[in-house]
């Protein structure tokens, strides 16, 4: 006893850090999507640290945050995982996931590494370490489109494009299914390379059938600002709606206020008073956004505040297990089968689509532009629509091989998607 009094008590600089591994696109065409969540995850651990660190086991342990770009490359995907998990020790593993996930999948797998992506569709039973705490995507977009059909019910045809990769084909996939479960008629849809579209072309061919309705998919922020301002030159007046919205004010800039009224959309800026709203789980939203535009002006974007709420997500449970190894993180991250998701009470789910519950889904918000200012109209139920519509959506996830248990074999969508599409100068026939 006289000896233990005498030593001195350990504070979180005494301790060694807990490592998390950022490994996502920080340059590049994909940057949008990795770089402002980097940028998120900066002011939230600075925030923890000020506050003590991370309690384990009665011990304050300091956060650090470790980047690795891999831009949207498998190889260097593959690089930075070996260099995060096996030098660096990182206990948790971020990413956006899509083609960097699967050249990492084995790794990650067997060193039992807690990785979190954004697209569930990487999700199967072979990836028991890997999670979709926050963003289900493209699952979250089927509440724009149900928002629409209620709230706008004479808008019945719609026509879209996407880029062919795994952020554009689960989400075609997934917009098929709300649209028809709307009872809004696809009447044209096509793919485009990511290399260097003709978005002039892409645009007048969806016009060519003058639809109510312009979709863009889970198109990449460059894409969305091209279409949205041809669909502007061109001389379209219906309505657009988009997965995302990035940096929308300059597509105001570039339109007008009266064009983009109306856009839906599914990210909301976090000054939105609707986050202040009981039941809504990200800790000071108006601050956060507050401090993130001053330290990082113009770059906020869908993804500035999702790696954040995986953050506090595997903080609380790492704090519940008293550990910050994997297996005991997950079953507190999971117990009960729910969790608290950003946006309200959620459920661990996805068996039905993913093979297995590692996907958290709960209420997400539908934004819509109202005199050039993003505004959430509603949170609607994701897994309410699930429940409803699951084999429809099935079915069209599998229709372009996006079903767990097609993603490791050929895709057989060719007969699904090539008539559907059609040639034009500039642009990859797929």
């Amino acid at each position: 006893m006289a000896v233990s009094v005498s030593l001195p008590r350990l504070g979180m600089d005494a301790e060694p850090s807990v490592k998390v591994g950022f490994l996502a696109p920080l340059t590049g065409d994909v940057s949008s999507w990795g770089l402002p969540g980097y940028n998120g995850c900066l002011i939230w651990a600075g925030w923890v640290n000020e506050a003590g660190g991370i309690l384990i086991n009665g011990r304050r342990r300091r956060l650090e945050i470790i980047p690795y770009d891999c831009g949207y490359d498998g190889a260097k995907a593959v690089a930075g995982a070996r260099k995060l998990v096996l030098e660096d020790n990182v206990k948790l593993l971020m990413m956006l996931g899509g083609d960097t996930f699967l050249p990492i999948q084995d790794f990650v797998t067997r060193h039992r590494v807690l990785t979190s992506t954004l697209l569930p569709s990487d999700l199967s039973p072979d990836t028991p370490y890997l999670i979709a705490p926050c963003e289900v995507h493209p699952i979250y977009n089927v509440t724009g489109v149900d928002w629409i059909q209620e709230n706008r019910p004479a808008l019945k045809t719609v026509a879209m494009c996407a880029q062919r990769d795994a952020l554009g084909l689960p989400s075609v996939a997934t917009y098929r299914a709300a649209f028809e479960a709307a009872g809004i008629e696809v009447t044209r849809e096509l793919f485009f390379p990511a290399l260097n579209p003709d978005i002039a072309s892409i645009v007048s061919g969806l016009l060519s059938v003058n639809p109510d309705i312009l979709c863009w998919d889970t198109a990449y922020e460059p894409f969305v600002h091209a279409l949205t301002e041809e669909a502007f030159a061109q001389g379209f007046k219906g309505q657009i709606i988009s997965c995302t919205a990035d940096n929308y004010h300059q597509m105001v800039a570039r339109t007008s206020k009266s064009f983009m009224e109306g856009f839906i959309f599914q990210f909301p800026d976090f000054d939105d008073p609707m986050l202040n709203a009981p039941g809504v789980n990200f800790n000071r939203p108006n601050e956060f956004f507050e401090e993130y535009n001053t330290r990082f002006p113009g770059s906020w974007s869908a993804v500035s505040w999702e790696y954040v709420s995986i953050l506090a997500l595997w903080r609380q449970a790492i704090e519940l297990a008293g550990s910050s190894e994997a297996v005991s993180v997950l079953t507190a991250m999971k117990a009960g089968g729910r969790g608290g998701h950003a946006f309200g009470d959620a459920q661990w789910w996805g068996r039905e689509l993913f093979g297995i519950d590692n996907a958290l889904v709960g209420p997400w918000p539908v934004v819509e532009i109202r005199e050039g200012k993003a505004r959430i109209q509603e949170f609607r139920s994701t897994i309410d629509w699930c429940r409803t519509h699951g084999d429809l959506l099935e079915r069209h996830m599998r229709a372009l091989g996006q079903m767990w248990d097609q993603r490791v074999a050929p895709s057989s969508e060719e007969e699904e998607v090539e008539p559907r599409q059609f040639s034009m100068q500039g642009l990859s026939h797929v």
